[in-house]
């Protein structure tokens, strides 16, 4: 039963960011990774052996376990990916704002001397 849940919720979430991306609420690339995961929880309610098996390669005694050191390990790595994106736009951000300043700077100056003429 708790297999046949499991399916149903990681379709409910493939629907839920599919629509995310229909309505560009989300970017296509940053849905790769919620639709990829969604996908192998399928793929492990289909077929539990296969945690198992993996498992048993890397030695450890409870599957769900190495699911979830699995799942926090590649979430780890994605919250550090997200935080160089934002870090990046910030620092666009700043280039931006220095621009405008500079720009509205240069209008001003340019209505000054026309007003002086």
């Amino acid at each position: 039963m708790i297999y046949i849940c499991t399916i149903i919720f990681a379709i409910i979430f493939i629907i839920f960011i599919l629509n995310l991306v229909r309505k560009n609420k989300l970017d296509e690339k940053y849905s790769i990774l919620w639709l990829f995961f969604s996908v192998i929880i399928i793929g492990v309610s289909i077929y539990p052996g296969i945690l198992e098996q993996i498992s048993k390669l890397f030695d450890v005694y409870y599957p769900p376990a190495l699911l979830l050191l699995f799942a926090i390990i590649i979430l780890g790595a994605y919250i550090v990916h997200i935080i160089l994106i934002i870090t990046n736009q910030n620092k666009m951000i700043i280039k931006l704002t220095q621009e405008i300043a500079l720009l509205k700077e240069e209008i001003m100056r340019k209505d000054n001397i026309k007003d002086e003429k």
